[in-house]
């Protein structure tokens, strides 16, 4: 199994992978192949892909504003789950965000994650109980959607 850098090629593979995944949600704008290019773009050698013989079975788009690194769909293909693929992807991205200077880092797990949220609080990421999450849409159009 090999973990490397997200590349713009590999957004039809990862797509595929997060379409595969019941429960996980994508929006039509942010998660097009157009957005995800963007945060490449943005977030250079940041992303990462777990390959197995071609196949794309994990991934995380990872990035920073300059203050604080943030991990966005965290996932690993059904079957390949438990074997240390989610744990070394993330390992990756935070050495990559060391390496831009980024000391802290963040992430969402929806609440009715429970694979999510077990896996977050197994490799030690603390559950932040001392803050509210707010939200505001800029663009009604960037449409989540949730796969069942």
């Amino acid at each position: 199994m090999t973990i490397r850098p997200m590349t713009k090629e590999d957004y039809a593979r990862v797509k595929d992978l997060w379409m595969s995944i019941r429960g996980f949600a994508i929006r039509s704008i942010d998660d097009s192949r157009e957005g995800v290019e963007r945060f490449i773009d943005r977030n250079p050698g940041l992303s990462v892909v777990a390959e197995e013989e071609g196949e794309i079975v994990g991934a995380i788009l990872c990035g920073h504003d300059g203050r604080r690194g943030c991990l966005y769909h965290v996932c690993v293909r059904e079957g390949w789950r438990r074997r240390g693929i989610g744990k070394s992807m993330v390992v990756h991205c935070m050495e990559a965000l060391r390496r831009e200077r980024i000391n802290k880092v963040s992430l969402i797990a929806f609440t009715v994650n429970d694979v999510g949220n077990a896996f977050w609080n197994e490799i030690g990421w603390m559950r932040r109980m001392d803050l509210n999450y707010y939200d505001f849409t800029l663009n009604e159009e960037n449409i989540t959607a949730f796969n069942s």
